[in-house]
């Protein structure tokens, strides 16, 4: 049967020693801790570690038992103390159908949670990665593995803060029972799933007995993202490399000639100048070094007006850092907690799924202090922050930034309007949407 649900430490004394003046000299013994004395508080210390353990001990041999009564179960228990008491000693009639009543009740509460469990119980989720909006299915199976009928009970899962209960028939000897269910995704987050127990209770909820079958396990709903094309994504190609000052023997870019020096590589020697000085010259080069995307993401709360501005952030990081891996540059994503795995596709989009908005205040400018120390290489910069920073903010962050990397700002703004701007050597985009990302970036390299 299926069926299908949607989720929403004392120090020693020194003794004082009187030695006669007329007898001789003796060693002087060393000297010896004292015995500290047991005072009263240490005797009620003992007593009530003593008593502690011994709770414990029996706590946990009589839980499995006293565990299945429910806060209700205990006041029931305590009117039927009180009802046989008052029945039995005052002989109150009254008192005593009330007793048996109570009893009876309890009694009958027993025969619903008694029986021992055998259970085949999987949760299976169709993919532990999905996007935003996307449809998140999952399948709860059920198996009587015993050689008797179940009676039947309730299946409850935890989904992130709440849980989905789901009833299970009475089952046969290998009999089976099956829910899909439907998680949200409404937002990107990270959302438990599991365990799943099984609960067996009265109709009263006097007993609650419960096992648990699975481990817990987790969803990842990814941000979206837009893939770049390469005519949009021209700050990231640089498929030569990037040249800089530093001299290399062996490079692309030639920069001058020089004598030979014994030991250079012979198949850098450039014969036609050799020949007209008559002296073996050599050629040198700039270094030129491969293209690095260093993302900056902001997380402080204050440079956001609202979680969906943020939300736009993580998009944005997540296509500009999909885009390099997809190109094999090398890619570098850091926020003000840390760093984020930028070596796969599958661990950047998890990492910034786990994101979330922080209070520190730590400014802008040291997060771009940090993060110059942190990458030194980068050729590209980018830093992706809300609507509420300041050209102030940006100004003193770039200062901080790498001066022979290409900086470019990212402000999200939902709503707005793409624009263009400058901020001292930093190019500054405002987006208003995703789908605005490829068309900015195409504007900013042209």
């Amino acid at each position: 049967m299926t069926t299908t649900t949607e989720l929403d430490t004392s120090a020693p004394a020194d003794p004082d020693l009187d030695t006669p003046p007329d007898d001789a000299a003796r060693p002087e013994a060393p000297a010896t801790p004292a015995r500290r004395r047991r005072g009263p508080r240490d005797g009620l210390a003992a007593v009530g570690r003593a008593v502690g353990d011994a709770v414990a001990r029996a706590w946990a041999r009589t839980r499995p038992v006293l565990g299945v009564v429910s806060p209700f179960g205990w006041t029931v228990l305590l009117l039927a103390a009180v009802a046989w008491w008052t029945g039995v000693v005052l002989r109150w009639e009254e008192w005593a159908a009330i007793a048996v009543a109570v009893t009876v009740a309890l009694l009958g509460a027993v025969a619903f949670v008694l029986g021992r469990l055998r259970y085949t119980v999987t949760l299976d989720v169709a993919s532990r990665r999905v996007v935003v909006g996307d449809r998140a299915v999952g399948r709860l199976l059920v198996r009587n593995d015993s050689s008797r009928a179940m009676l039947p009970a309730v299946m409850e899962l935890q989904v992130g803060q709440g849980v989905a209960s789901f009833p299970v028939p009475r089952l046969r000897p290998e009999g089976e029972h099956e829910e899909i269910f439907a998680v949200p995704t409404h937002r990107r987050a990270v959302i438990p799933l599991g365990p799943v127990r099984s609960v067996r209770a009265d109709p009263l909820g006097l007993l609650r007995r419960e096992l648990v079958w699975t481990e817990p396990e987790e969803l990842f709903v990814h941000p979206r993202t837009l893939p770049l094309s390469g005519s949009s994504t021209g700050l990231l190609h640089d498929l030569e490399g990037r040249v800089t000052p530093d001299i290399s023997d062996s490079d692309v870019s030639f920069h001058a000639l020089r004598d030979y020096v014994p030991g250079d590589d012979r198949r850098h020697i450039h014969w036609k100048s050799t020949a007209r000085t008559g002296q073996l010259m050599v050629r040198q080069f700039e270094e030129t070094r491969r293209s690095r995307l260093a993302v900056i993401l902001s997380t402080r709360e204050e440079d956001y007006a609202d979680p969906d501005e943020f939300e736009l952030a993580v998009s944005v990081c997540g296509s500009l850092g999909l885009q390099a891996i997809r190109e094999d540059g090398g890619l570098a994503v850091l926020v003000p907690q840390g760093r984020v795995r930028g070596d796969h596709r599958t661990r950047l989009l998890d990492d910034l799924t786990r994101l979330e908005l922080s209070t520190a205040r730590t400014s802008l400018a040291e997060i771009a202090r940090v993060a110059s120390s942190t990458v030194t290489d980068a050729s590209v910069v980018a830093l992706v922050v809300g609507s509420r920073v300041t050209p102030t903010d940006l100004r003193s962050a770039a200062v901080r930034l790498p001066a022979d990397a290409r900086l470019v700002a990212m402000r999200c703004a939902p709503g707005s309007s793409v624009s263009r701007g400058r901020v001292a050597d930093m190019q500054v985009l405002t987006l208003g949407d995703l789908a605005d990302l490829p068309n900015a970036l195409r504007r900013m390299n042209d």
